[in-house]
């Protein structure tokens, strides 16, 4: 049996562990050595994580969760392939194949780990969207040129088209595969075919047929019965399959959900010149923008087709009759109304703040709550109310405050103005004041002590000490407040709805619009087509304004934080 002295002897050297001398000599004998203890649980644990251990069920957690994302990406490739988007495909391979070498890789890649969700959503989220964005700027997007050029001649191969008076009659069945309808057609020989709106004709062999001849149902796809025949009679009715790949040859339609007849365009497509020719001759060639327009002449055939324009979306934004005088005037006062909004919620925030802040004040927390009540309800919902308290003829402020006075408040374009600044002081200076209360409770008491030892006047004071030491922590606060109030779309929308209208404009812009509500009444049609070009363009000028402000503030910021 071995003793505690042999055990201990064996250790290895490099496991001893030094003991006080003073321990040794009241011992009588030299310094022992020591067995090291195991580390506890919690570093074991640690170092398991470090190692990329997770045990069985991580293991199966992960394992699960990656084969739903890989099967997802599968599924999305297939589609993509399928629309020609080459690009999204290569992405869409690229990013899962990150993913699963990040998370089924060691535990050197254990930041990457962390890191990577993030990293996704902020490049799906916001930089995809600013790069489209700014890819739609440079195109003709907008109503009627939304598509490709394919999908335009279809379309208007299909319009204005008339019933052949020959046209044999087709027996049809409606079946459905997911959510297209199509239909399955039976030709006077007996032909069975199926076709939906972007699918034209193709022959089926192993169609169902009844008695009569009439093919009934398809493998793989849903016959619908009657009564969901009568639910979807309209989009029914509205199927226009092409008879072949040749728009000329005319299309399938049917008016009872029984019988299908030939319907061609008084247009008709030659696909080698790759222009449209007319009944009375008219000839319509691709005119390089993204439509088909008389040869020698001015008209067009609608739809038209997306295609690149470079900057004449932007020249547009500052040339076009009807846009650039707007355009400016908006510019103009989207500026004085974000510095006006900081200016004014600023200022009253900070004299609340100051005169809530005091030593001997009682009930604060009242005060304090109820100077915040506003911060607490909906932008829009605000917007709104103040819509009707402002009305000129029924609103509360006319009527009851001013004893039945008739001001135009929000039809005039300066009250108008006036009226959505004061709007957005009452939503905006409760955030000042949050802000400048924390601010002032951080400030040190012994300046302010020490200046009014030196005689300082409290506005001596304020002006010299509290308020440039408030700005190093306010000012970059500020700085966000003006590009919200730049972007307030709530405020200005939910009010006036940028009205009142300019008189030299037909377009739908207003003396309090700012360049988000433009921006979103160009885009959405608000009194016109809708030109998503033309707002994407509007858009990166917003971008553009705010990057430069922001930048110039900062480095006035960064002046602050050396005076401090």
């Amino acid at each position: 049996m071995t003793n505690d002295d042999d055990r201990v002897d064996t250790l290895d050297p490099a496991d001893e562990v030094a003991v006080d001398p003073g321990t040794a000599r009241s011992t009588g004998g030299p310094a022992p050595r020591i067995r090291p203890q195991r580390p506890a649980k919690p570093e074991r644990a640690a170092e398991r994580e470090r190692s990329g251990s997770n045990g069985l069920g991580g293991l199966i957690a992960k394992i699960v969760l990656l084969g739903l994302l890989d099967a997802f990406a599968v599924w999305t490739v297939f589609v993509m392939v399928g629309l020609h988007m080459w690009i999204p495909v290569g992405v869409t391979v690229l990013v899962t194949g990150v993913i699963n070498w990040i998370y089924l890789g060691r535990s050197k890649r254990l930041p990457a780990k962390y890191l990577a969700p993030g990293v996704f959503f902020l490049l799906l989220f916001q930089v995809f969207v600013v790069v489209f964005s700014g890819y739609i700027a440079f195109t003709n997007y907008s109503d009627g040129h939304n598509s490709t050029k394919e999908d335009a001649v279809a379309s208007i191969s299909s319009a204005g088209a008339k019933r052949v008076p020959d046209s044999p009659a087709y027996q049809l069945s409606v079946v459905q595969r997911g959510a297209p309808l199509y239909l399955l057609v039976t030709a006077p020989d007996g032909t069975a075919s199926i076709g939906t709106t972007n699918q034209p004709l193709k022959p089926v062999t192993n169609a169902e047929k009844d008695s009569t001849g009439r093919a009934t149902g398809v493998p793989g796809y849903r016959s619908l019965n009657l009564s969901r025949v009568l639910d979807q009679q309209d989009a029914i009715t509205s199927l226009k399959v092409p008879v072949s790949s040749n728009p000329n040859d005319g299309f399938l339609r049917t008016d009872d959900a029984s019988t299908a007849y030939v319907y061609k365009s008084d247009l008709t497509y030659d696909a080698k010149a790759d222009t449209f020719t007319d009944t009375d001759g008219i000839v319509y060639a691709d005119n390089g923008k993204g439509e088909f327009q008389q040869v020698g002449g001015t008209k067009t055939l609608s739809p038209g087709w997306k295609v690149d324009v470079g900057f004449q979306n932007f020249v547009k934004a500052f040339t076009n009759p009807q846009l650039a005088g707007p355009l400016w005037k908006v510019i103009i006062w989207t500026f004085v109304f974000a510095f006006l909004s900081v200016a004014t919620t600023f200022a009253l925030g900070l004299f609340l703040a100051m005169v809530l802040n005091h030593p001997r004040l009682r009930g604060k927390k009242i005060y304090r709550v109820l100077v915040i009540l506003p911060y607490a309800f909906p932008a829009f919902l605000s917007g709104l109310v103040w819509a009707g308290l402002l009305n000129p003829e029924f609103g509360f402020v006319n009527q009851v405050l001013l004893g039945g006075a008739q001001i135009p408040w929000l039809t005039d374009p300066w009250l108008a103005r006036l009226s959505v600044i004061g709007v957005n002081l009452w939503l905006g200076y409760p955030y000042m004041f949050l802000v400048c209360t924390g601010a002032l409770q951080s400030l040190p008491e012994e300046v302010d002590e020490a200046a009014r030892v030196d005689g300082a006047s409290p506005w001596r004071i304020f002006r010299s000490i509290k308020l440039p030491l408030l700005l190093v922590s306010v000012a970059p606060l500020l700085i966000a407040s003006f590009a919200f109030n730049f972007n307030n779309f709530n405020v200005i929308y939910m009010l006036t709805r940028g009205w009142p209208r300019f008189t030299d404009t037909t377009l739908d812009i207003g003396s309090t619009d700012l360049l988000i509500t433009m921006v979103y009444k160009v885009a959405f049609g608000q009194g016109g087509v809708r030109d998503y070009g033309l707002a994407s363009a509007l858009s990166i000028l917003i971008f553009i304004l705010i990057a430069i402000i922001s930048i110039i503030a900062f480095r006035k910021t960064k002046a602050l934080e050396e005076i401090n």
